[in-house]
């Protein structure tokens, strides 16, 4: 009896182990009799993890939900990183050198591609633009050349930014006015412009821009050599710049902040500073005192060093085609046109700069010197070791100024640097 009893609790205990097995009912299981899943389930799209930073506007997931909803196979999630650059790179850092696929596409300032790389964590995209009939052209100039490497093209624009001249257009000539916006003047024109105009209009100083050992050191003199082509030259304009009573007395202390104050205050006719000035001044923020009316923008003499960020694949993905579907997404026509729209950033696809919605979003890109600007955009200097790079730059470059003396020497320091 007490046998029988044991058998027929075991037949029940083996029943109960099957049914649970079997996942119930087969009408609630999403596998087929094949054993594949339902392609018409969006649980079952392939995962892409997107390591970008946060965006205080609707545009990054607007356009992730863009894609996503375009997509049968691929399904972005995006990890959101820090906004602190320096974390940032940190992070992305020791999750690449150890080998992790946890991040399939990469949102990545302009300066650290080179480095990425160079260390072989990104995945080149070369062939993929071809076969996806996509150009070089077709993108802003300074941000690709930001991200190729050795004669590779690592990355494509997320979102760029861009050196500016801002000047008092209710103090500059229209005659000057002209040549500034068209981008047909020199460095030396605009020192000449700048002793010749300071002092009217409540000015103080002709011209402010950033000199102090830090990273805006390295970013003016990409654009007094002309992104390092006439080193030499760069550092001697740079230096007349300096001695000229048209620039503050400790203009080899200023940074962006200093300078945006200062124009900002009405104190300066002329200002190289990054598109986040004009919005400043437009938006009347604590101490500005002129109207964005008195204010005119230009490009660059040389161009404008591009800043912002861009778009890689991590080369440990395990699926780098879907990585690429999401890039090309984000940096084409589609995902620019919303982040442009939907968060007010710069395209990066230059198609864009002649889209009537994407112009309205933006006071900037109605203006046709600033569209200039943006078309004629250079690079810092690409390397793995970028930052080492940038510090010899500094370096070298501000005991220059401080002394006038050791041009060659200083010459030869950052040709060295900038080849190394």
């Amino acid at each position: 009896m007490k046998k029988s009893i044991k058998l027929l609790f075991f037949l029940f205990l083996a029943c109960i182990l099957l049914v649970a097995c079997s996942g119930g009912d087969s009408d609630t299981s999403s596998n087929k009799e094949d054993g594949s899943k339902d392609s018409k389930n969006s649980d079952d799209k392939i995962v892409l993890k997107f390591a970008a930073q946060n965006d205080n506007t609707p545009a990054t997931q607007a356009a992730i939900d863009a894609f996503n909803e375009s997509q049968e196979k691929y399904q972005v999630e995006w990890v959101e990183m820090t906004n602190d650059s320096a974390q940032m790179h940190d992070q992305l850092l020791t999750s690449l050198s150890s080998g992790s696929d946890e991040y399939d596409i990469l949102s990545l300032d302009v300066v650290w591609a080179g480095e990425f790389a160079g260390a072989g964590y990104l995945e080149p995209i070369d062939v993929m633009m071809n076969e996806a009939g996509l150009n070089k052209d077709d993108f802003n100039a300074g941000s690709m050349a930001s991200g190729n490497y050795k004669g590779k093209q690592y990355t494509l624009p997320f979102f760029p930014d861009l050196g500016l001249l801002y000047y008092r257009s209710d103090i500059v000539s229209d005659e000057d006015a002209e040549k500034l916006q068209n981008g047909n003047y020199t460095y030396e024109d605009l020192l000449a412009m700048s002793e010749k105009y300071m002092g009217e209009g409540g000015t103080t100083t002709g011209f402010v821009y950033q000199s102090g050992q830090y990273e805006g050191l390295t970013v003016n003199l990409t654009e007094f050599t002309n992104s390092f082509e006439d080193i030499q030259g760069g550092l001697e304009t740079l230096y007349q710049f300096t001695k000229s009573n048209a620039t503050p007395e400790d203009i080899l202390t200023y940074t962006e902040g200093e300078a945006h104050t200062a124009f900002e205050q009405g104190l300066a006719v002329f200002e190289r500073n990054w598109p986040y000035a004009l919005g400043r001044i437009t938006a009347q923020e604590d101490g500005v005192e002129i109207s964005a009316d008195q204010v005119g923008i230009a490009p660059l003499p040389n161009g404008g060093a591009v800043g912002g960020w861009l778009l890689g694949i991590n080369s440990k993905s395990k699926n780098i085609e879907g990585a690429w579907e999401f890039v090309q997404f984000l940096a084409g026509p589609e995902g620019q046109k919303i982040m442009a729209t939907k968060g007010g950033y710069l395209p990066g696809y230059n198609a864009l700069l002649e889209d009537e919605e994407v112009v309205q979003s933006n006071a900037l890109l109605a203006s046709e010197a600033f569209q200039k600007a943006l078309s004629t955009t250079i690079a810092r200097p690409v390397s793995p070791e970028y930052s080492k790079i940038s510090d010899s730059i500094q370096i070298a470059t501000h005991k220059y100024l401080s002394t006038g003396e050791g041009l060659e020497d200083t010459v030869s320091q950052i040709e060295a640097a900038v080849n190394e």
